[in-house]
């Protein structure tokens, strides 16, 4: 075991924790409207405490597990066999246990972003527990538990690279986000303005802090490697807020406070693959399209093909960590066989999973809320609180 390592781990856990709670969950409660915001609040907070659980009883020893090429297996349900003295690397593992538990949070937590304002309690419950298992554990497996997509595997010595998860998380949250929102439908009043823009620029400033964990803490270790990851975050995220906010100008005549924090997000999501194997300045090539492709796919998701992502979870971190993965070939990183043929396989992977559950979930408890609750706002009448005054 290494100390210094284990010290960082430590750390870097906090902060990827700190992204979904209460960083997330800022971010997306000011962008609905203000009937809604503690709907938000408890979704990502109810998120974080049954995917905690899960990923001890199964989740871990799926994505973690010594089972095979496409599945970790049960054999760690429970963290059976591990004890404080159990290493993975040079880390305890059941420290790198609890980092990876705060990446299968914040995955589902993700996609609350696509269904805010019309979904039923019960189900975001179910479908994201399910998920969790079923889609993202297996897809972890097979990149970063030594799956058939990782190095040895179907793309030979040199497998697929995603440092902290353009594929594992952004991916397969962004296509579900997607997904789930074209089933679902579009909400009966779209035209609402976020309630909160304060809250939104406070969440997204948590996500960024937080984000030192999520690229830095996936070094597993307490050197250069680690804080390279951590700069090229910085400037990633730096220089898509600004491509964001001068392409609002150019195009709008200003320069918002939510646009310049969602780039942020877009700089964040699209360097997260790749802030392992590049430069500041490769960051800073990454972030400047990024703010500026991700703008442009939220203008095609709403305007063009008219889906109702409410918080654009897909344009954002869908399109960022895709755009950030195929980066890492075209920066001679990674082989674009590997890059691309992954993206493929856990796209129609993620595809598959992601609409046979919202089926068969929704047989068993409602998808979406009535046309009541959803006027009345999801706060009081799934809740019975509420943090503003209806009118409002």
């Amino acid at each position: 075991m290494n100390g210094a390592d284990t010290a960082w781990i430590i750390v870097a856990t906090a902060l990827v924790l700190f992204m979904t709670l209460p960083g997330l969950a800022l971010f997306y409660g000011g962008l609905v409207r203000a009937r809604n915001v503690l709907s938000v609040f408890m979704q990502c907070y109810a998120i974080a405490c049954l995917m905690s659980v899960l990923w001890l009883v199964a989740g871990y020893s799926i994505a973690f597990g010594d089972g095979n090429a496409l599945w970790g297996g049960l054999g760690k349900m429970f963290l059976s066999g591990v004890t404080a003295d159990s290493l993975s690397g040079t880390l305890p593992e059941v420290l790198f246990f609890a980092f990876q538990m705060t990446f299968a949070i914040i995955t589902p937590a993700l996609i609350v972003g696509a269904y805010v304002e019309r979904i039923g309690f019960g189900f975001v419950l179910l479908f994201s527990g399910l998920w969790m298992l079923l889609c993202y554990a297996p897809v972890t497996h097979w990149i970063w538990g030594g799956g058939f997509l990782a190095d040895g595997g179907i793309f030979g010595e040199t497998g697929v690279k995603d440092f902290a998860g353009g594929i594992v998380v952004h991916e397969t949250a962004g296509l579900a986000a997607l997904i789930i929102a074209v089933m679902l439908g579009a909400r009966k009043n779209r035209t609402t303005p976020p309630h909160n823009p304060g809250f939104v620029m406070i969440g997204a400033a948590m996500l960024w802090v937080g984000w030192f964990g999520f690229n830095g803490g996936s070094q597993l270790a307490a050197d250069g490697g680690a804080a390279m990851a951590l700069t090229v975050t910085h400037i990633s995220a730096a220089t898509a807020s600004l491509s964001w906010a001068l392409w609002e100008k150019i195009k709008f005549g200003r320069a918002s406070l939510v646009g310049i924090v969602t780039g942020t997000i877009a700089g964040l999501a699209s360097i997260t693959p790749a802030s392992g194997f590049v430069s500041p300045v490769e960051a800073l090539i990454i972030g400047a399209i990024a703010g500026v492709l991700c703008q442009e796919a939220v203008n095609l998701i709403r305007e063009k093909l008219h889906i109702d992502d409410t918080l654009d979870v897909f344009a954002v971190h869908g399109v960022g960590g895709i755009f950030g993965t195929i980066m890492i070939a075209a920066f001679g990183a990674g082989t674009w066989a590997a890059q691309l043929g992954s993206l493929a396989i856990v796209g129609i992977f993620t595809t598959v999973v992601t609409v046979v559950l919202v089926k068969l979930v929704s047989l068993v408890t409602p998808l979406r809320v009535d046309l009541e609750t959803e006027t009345n706002g999801l706060d009081l009448s799934v809740h019975g609180e509420r943090a503003y005054d209806m009118s409002s």
